[in-house]
């Protein structure tokens, strides 16, 4: 509450001791603009790829696919049994045999709109839904080896883990960014600060002689940069808020880049951005100060 009552407090004596304006201002208001602006994006970068990663582990692990290879002739019969076997089995809620048009769909990013279907050997696929508490696919892949010689039950496994091990490996980079950009900020504003401070030597050696302490000083200092750096990550927040607000509307294709943004109470989030960048540049300030003051004793 100190440092709070000290901040928001002015002081006319001790603001003066600080360069109202020049580089050092500038490169503070700059620098904790830009990286605010920065951090907005990869937080909402970091929020993107954790829900993808959770969408993505919840739809592929609630659903399977059967592929049934089978001569044209054996095709129906293998598929009205892999259905009735599918439909009997615990854990699953439900089995479709996906139709010709839902098949051509599934391949036309791959082989372009005009594939010849009907003349290419291509497997009967069938969309198995799970219950809550999933099905033995062990138990599965037996009975229909017995019953449905030409069935191929995939469960997803091999695809879920690794899309869903990369966009946590995303989400975690997102954060790592964020803490980059912080410790960026802080060294941004402690090399303006001891610049700030070295070009006021002479005005701090005759505070000094009339009796100002190393603790009054700094405090003006401190003061004075973390309102700089509040005003500027305020301003870069806002410009990075209302740039995800303009980003078009990438459809409901689930992705990174689609999911971008902010949903619901996470627009919190970027709330947090100025008084942190605050934080910061009270810290970087703080321990520039008394290093200066200490060489300049």
């Amino acid at each position: 509450m100190t440092v709070l009552r000290d901040l928001l407090t002015p002081d006319a004596g001790a603001d003066r001791v600080v360069p109202p304006t020049g580089f050092t201002a500038r490169l503070t208001v700059f620098s904790a603009g830009a990286m605010a602006f920065l951090a907005v994006f990869a937080l909402a970068l970091s929020l993107a790829a954790g829900r993808v990663a959770h969408s993505w582990g919840d739809a592929l692990a609630r659903s399977s696919t059967l592929r049934i290879a089978a001569a044209p002739e054996e095709m129906a019969s293998q598929t009205a049994t892999a259905l009735r076997v599918l439909q009997t089995t615990p854990g699953i809620a439900a089995a479709q045999a996906l139709s010709p048009e839902e098949q051509r769909a599934l391949l036309e990013p791959w082989f372009g709109p005009d594939l010849p279907l009907d003349t290419l050997p291509v497997p009967q696929l069938i969309d198995i839904t799970e219950t809550s508490g999933g099905y033995d696919a062990t138990g599965l892949r037996l009975r229909l080896s017995a019953e449905v010689p030409g069935a191929v039950l995939d469960d997803h496994t091999r695809w879920r883990r690794p899309l869903v091990t990369a966009a946590s490996r995303l989400r975690l980079l997102g954060w790592v960014s964020i803490l980059l950009i912080a410790a960026s900020t802080g060294a941004m504003i402690t090399l303006a600060a001891k610049a700030a401070l070295a070009a006021n030597a002479q005005v701090i050696a005759v505070l000094r002689l009339v009796g100002a302490t190393d603790t009054y000083i700094a405090k003006a200092f401190v003061r004075r940069f973390t309102l700089r750096a509040l005003s500027g990550a305020t301003v870069g927040t806002a410009l990075a808020v209302l740039g995800i607000l303009l980003l078009p509307d990438a459809g409901e294709e689930s992705g990174v880049l689609t999911e971008f943004g902010f949903y619901g109470a996470q627009w919190i989030w970027p709330l947090f951005v100025p008084p942190l960048a605050a934080v910061v540049a009270l810290l970087a300030t703080r321990s520039a100060a008394r290093r200066v003051l200490e060489e300049l004793a």
